[in-house]
């Protein structure tokens, strides 16, 4: 099975099992694969308790993992494991990181550079006016925002992301083939265009509650800090902003009214230690994050390995068809099709018809990012 894929997917929908029996099981069987594929007497002898060793052997009967595979592919849904070089780098540096990532849309490079806005579901005019001025401010700093779609600041903080331009992320308490609140369909769509919808459950799980306070740990992983605009002191927002403690990550809150409970969440935490937000900069200067839209485009425009490089060497603002750059080069056309559809994300270069591409800004094409 390619990659493994299946068995992490397969793992993923083993009630009782998650990350921390997981890696116990892959310290001692030493790959995924293995784990799968073990006896119940084994599983039993290295300490794993009856409950789990039955829901393992129940779904390991009743899955055909290669068909699960296909119907991911089918549906356009990418999953990263821990065995995966793309897997999130800063959610994979959480204690109990997800072991299966399912995906809807897409997960760039330049989503490092993220900041989490979370909130109470019943935001008043306050909070939304103060989401919207601070995620745009975000948004137009090329900062990725996270959040989690739900009704209020998070719905809120994922418009304002798509409205100003920029890119949002929403982590999910179900799976990622299921938008919840319904209201928000049309709004998941437009994350999906312009970011992803994230989610560590499998296909097919339904927003149950028990689901939502775990997945908040995602939210803050995503994260570089995580902005609390609104909210009690026993809300979701505040279990993210614990979890963003827990994982070293910056908490930052606005200030709340002191005559509304909902201001009681951002006060409590400015109180112990968050830092106090009143505009963007308080955020991108605490976070160091003031000149990312320019290294966003530095990015964007230097060539990460040597096949992008040949063929930036070869392009210019003239059109050149793809053969004429695999005559050029000596690359398969596989190679050079693969590569310039990722080049064309990045705004690297661009096809002007009829498979003819151009230059899209002058690059160093000489340089190699290491």
């Amino acid at each position: 099975m390619t990659d493994n894929l299946g068995y992490w997917i397969g793992f993923s929908k083993v009630p009782g099992i998650g990350p921390a029996r997981l890696r116990s099981l892959l310290d001692y069987f030493g790959d995924v694969a293995a784990a799968w594929q073990a006896d119940p007497g084994e599983l039993r002898a290295i300490g794993l308790d009856k409950r789990s060793v039955e829901s393992l052997a129940k779904v390991r009967n009743q899955l055909d993992l290669e068909a699960e595979v296909e119907k991911l592919k089918k549906h356009n849904i990418v999953v990263f494991t821990w065995d995966s070089p793309d897997y999130p780098p800063l959610l994979r540096t959480i204690p109990d990181a997800p072991l299966a990532l399912y995906v809807r849309g897409s997960l760039l490079p330049q989503d490092e550079w993220a900041v989490a806005v979370v909130g109470t579901r019943q935001a008043t005019a306050y909070g939304k006016e103060c989401t919207q001025l601070l995620v745009n401010g975000l948004a137009k700093n090329g900062i990725t925002v996270v959040s989690g779609l739900a009704y209020g600041i998070d719905t809120e903080a994922h418009q304002t992301a798509i409205q100003a331009g920029g890119r949002t992320i929403a982590v999910l308490g179900c799976g990622v083939d299921i938008i919840y609140p319904a209201e928000n369909k049309k709004l998941g769509q437009a994350i999906i265009e312009q970011g992803a919808l994230v989610s560590e459950y499998p296909l097919g799980t339904n927003p149950e509650s028990g689901n939502f306070p775990r997945r908040n740990r995602i939210i803050s992983g995503l994260s570089l800090g995580v902005l609390f605009v609104e909210g009690t002191t026993q809300s979701g927002a505040r279990i993210t902003a614990d979890y963003a403690l827990e994982q070293g990550r910056e908490v930052f809150a606005v200030p709340g009214s002191i005559l509304r409970k909902s201001g009681s969440g951002p006060n409590f935490l400015i109180q112990n230690g968050a830092k106090l937000v009143t505009q963007v900069n308080d955020i991108l200067e605490e976070l160091d994050l003031t000149m990312v839209s320019q290294h966003v485009e530095a990015r964007a425009v230097i060539p990460e390995n040597e096949l992008e490089a040949q063929l930036l060497k070869q392009l210019s603002t003239d059109p050149l068809h793809v053969d004429d750059l695999g005559q050029a080069t000596g690359l398969s056309a596989s190679e050079i099709a693969s590569a310039l559809t990722l080049m064309e994300l990045k705004g690297m270069v661009r096809q002007v018809g009829g498979m003819h591409y151009v230059i899209a800004r002058e690059v160093g094409a000489q340089y190699v990012a290491e």
